[in-house]
């Protein structure tokens, strides 16, 4: 009896059955350790289930240089886990369990099927494989330890599980109707950790102008945006957004989003997008006077169409200051160039951004000073370590997150098995 109670002792939990649980539970289990993950809700990867519109953009296939330029906050934090296991090792690791991958735009890896449901039953069938034990339904509520190390976790029903080592792997504060409200940080917090401030990102944002209302439904692609903060430019992207009832998103407005709250300083924040930026100024103008000459005679409000989208015509005439009504031969070279300039620099001004309810991930968590980027450990507790959305780490759209979540998630679960091997 005693040595099956050590057994129980030695095994690892891991909390929380998300992209980086799932990978820990998974790269931990192929020590021939016992391995317990603990899901709260009633299925693993949930998450994951509406990642890239459901379709779940499961990694990007980048070279390493790219890929760091892609991650917002902390990225010398994470060369290790990335180094330990990389992109191409995450696609090796789905299609030998299954899952076939892809690549489109913009290096973006989905599934072949473009079904997210493929990613979480290549691991369903990997971690069954390998023995772990998966406890749906099962809320975590505390790690337990002896001040220093360790010893188990309590869970909704009272009881507690022995454990040797914990992965926390509970996700951020985004989506909370998927389970993550949160729980990583209460437990890293109760456990002496500093948790830095969780805002939304990846996440739309609000303008300031109501004309924006008028364009809700307008999407605008290959557009080049940058987002400024006074003197100072915060972001610049090309790609494709979007405009809503309460300003704009889409992939390039949500990327912009995660450099908004690094602004230092009380100016205003600026959106400015480049309607044209296959065009210099110059060309631009002279494509306007090619369709000004072929409608000479009609109204500039019927003159447009060649120019801009439908939706977009009425909000480029009121802030160009042309009468709508004037000749187009009327119109000076003056007024041409003002809407060039427009059309070249079409402006609007941050208010704030939406809620988490909305937002893709979560910036700030789990201080990456109190954590050991070589094994995903805590520096304050052994036997604890953290991995994924729960940590303060971030990217931008584009497979990047969830590579986030592989790599720490694999490494938190190859160290924790190494550590006790090493005992």
């Amino acid at each position: 009896m005693g040595k099956m109670m050590n057994m129980d002792k030695d095994r690892a939990v891991v909390i929380g059955g998300g992209a980086a649980g799932m990978m820990a539970a998974a790269a931990a289990a192929e020590s021939g350790r016992p391995v317990i993950l603990l899901e709260k809700n009633e299925k693993l990867g949930k998450k994951l289930y509406i990642t890239g519109k459901g379709r779940c953009n499961v990694t990007n296939a980048c070279g390493r240089d790219k890929f760091f330029e892609n991650i917002v906050s902390n990225p010398k934090f994470l060369y290790s886990a990335f180094h330990a296991f990389d992109n191409r090792r995450m696609e090796m690791f789905l299609e030998s369990n299954g899952c076939s991958l892809k690549e489109e735009r913009g290096e973006r890896v989905f599934p072949v099927s473009d079904h997210a449901s493929d990613v979480t039953a290549a691991f369903e069938r990997f971690l069954k494989k390998n023995g772990v034990q998966v406890r749906l339904h099962c809320e975590a509520l505390a790690v337990e330890t002896d001040g220093e190390k360790i010893t188990g976790v309590q869970i909704a029903d009272g009881t507690v599980i022995p454990a040797r080592t914990v992965v926390v792997a509970t996700g951020g504060l985004s989506y909370p109707g998927t389970g993550s409200t949160g729980d990583g940080h209460r437990m890293a917090h109760d456990l002496g950790h500093t948790v830095t401030d969780c805002v939304p990102a990846l996440v739309p944002l609000e303008a300031e102008e109501d004309w924006c209302k008028r364009l809700q439904g307008l999407s605008l692609k290959n557009v080049s945006l940058t987002m400024s903060c006074g003197k100072k430019k915060l972001y610049q992207g090309f790609g494709e957004m979007l405009f809503t009832h309460y300003g704009v998103s889409g992939p390039l407005v949500l990327s912009a989003s995660s450099f908004y709250g690094k602004r230092k300083g009380t100016d205003a924040v600026l959106l400015t997008i480049d309607l044209k930026p296959a065009l210099s100024e110059e060309q631009f103008d002279k494509r306007i006077l090619r369709d000004f000459e072929e409608n000479r005679n009609r109204q500039f409000k019927n003159a447009l169409g060649g120019l801009y989208p439908a939706k977009l015509i009425p909000v480029m005439i009121e802030r160009s200051g042309i009468d709508p009504e004037k000749k187009v031969h009327e119109i000076t070279r003056q007024e041409r160039r003002r809407l060039a300039e427009l059309t070249k620099a079409f402006t609007l001004r941050v208010k704030g951004k939406r809620g988490f309810d909305e937002a893709v991930i979560t910036q700030g968590g789990v201080s990456v000073k109190e954590v050991s980027p070589s094994t995903m450990e805590s520096k304050l507790i052994q036997g604890l370590y953290f991995a994924g959305e729960v940590l303060d780490l971030d990217g931008l759209t584009g497979g990047f997150n969830l590579q986030i979540a592989w790599s720490t998630g694999y490494l938190a679960g190859t160290s924790s098995t190494e550590a006790e091997r090493s005992k």
